[in-house]
């Protein structure tokens, strides 16, 4: 475990529940990670997940396309968060996009709180930080 990895795993970081996306170590299977990603959810976040965060999120897994049509406030960015997960832990890039810098900007730190600054990076139309990491929230 590299200093970085052990001070992320200190805060309970996703990206330490991870494998090491860095060195090529970058699969897990989808049962290893739903156990992984709920087990941060509740024993860090202390969050009990709602039914239909856990079903879309299995479906997901499975590989599935999903619809998540609730209300605000219903944990729709959880499941994305687990999506974000599922992809460092299988060795895929994933992104996430909005329209303005302002959003990508707060999720971008919404994202380096959850997997620790390693694991994210954002690009925009002038900045560029952390431009080759598995995370990016971009315009």
């Amino acid at each position: 475990m590299t200093e970085e990895q052990g001070h992320d795993a200190a805060y309970g970081s996703l990206g330490a529940l991870a494998p090491d996306w860095y060195d090529g170590d970058r699969s897990i299977d989808t049962d290893e990670i739903y156990e992984r990603f709920f087990g941060w959810v509740e024993d860090v976040k202390g969050i009990q997940p709602w039914p239909h965060q856990e079903e879309a999120i299995m479906d997901l897994l499975a590989g599935d396309h999903v619809i998540l049509n609730t209300p605000t406030g219903s944990g729709k960015s959880l499941v994305a968060l687990a999506m974000h997960f599922a992809a460092l832990c299988t060795g895929r890039r994933s992104y996430y996009t909005a329209p303005i810098k302002a959003l990508v900007s707060e999720k971008f730190f919404d994202l380096v709180e959850a997997f620790g600054r390693d694991y994210v990076g954002m690009i925009t139309g002038d900045t560029h930080i952390n431009a080759d990491a598995p995370i990016i929230c971009c315009t």
